[in-house]
């Protein structure tokens, strides 16, 4: 389970960024996480809810996860296509000169504090 490696970094951004602004309490993280980036947001939320409870910043704090579709682009069509439903080979022209153009992201989107 990669999640909880993870949270640590989002809770590590996290901190310098409130650092950094004077901010004394964090209410939300948003987070991007792409279609296929082998991140399960169920642990992902489940990590977060332990975690948080150690790090006063963060106490009561929401995870909202957005899933960031996985699009691939063919290089013989010039075409995009949902990459989950049609994997490698593009559905268009059956080329597979293909490649992963979003999706795999596993980002912070924004930080909402306390005032």
């Amino acid at each position: 389970m990669h999640e909880l490696g993870i949270v640590f970094y989002i809770i590590r951004d996290v901190k310098e960024v409130a650092e950094r602004n004077n901010v004394g309490l964090v209410s939300k993280v948003v987070m991007d996480i792409g279609e296929v980036s082998t991140v399960v947001p169920e642990y992902l939320q489940d990590c977060w809810k332990w975690a948080v409870g150690k790090e006063p910043l963060l106490e009561g704090c929401e995870l909202e996860i957005c899933t960031v579709p996985a699009v691939s682009w063919c290089e013989d069509c010039k075409r995009e296509y949902p990459t989950v439903r049609y994997g490698r080979t593009c559905p268009v022209c059956n080329g597979g000169s293909t490649y992963l153009l979003r999706g795999n992201e596993v980002e912070i989107r924004e930080i909402e504090v306390k005032e």
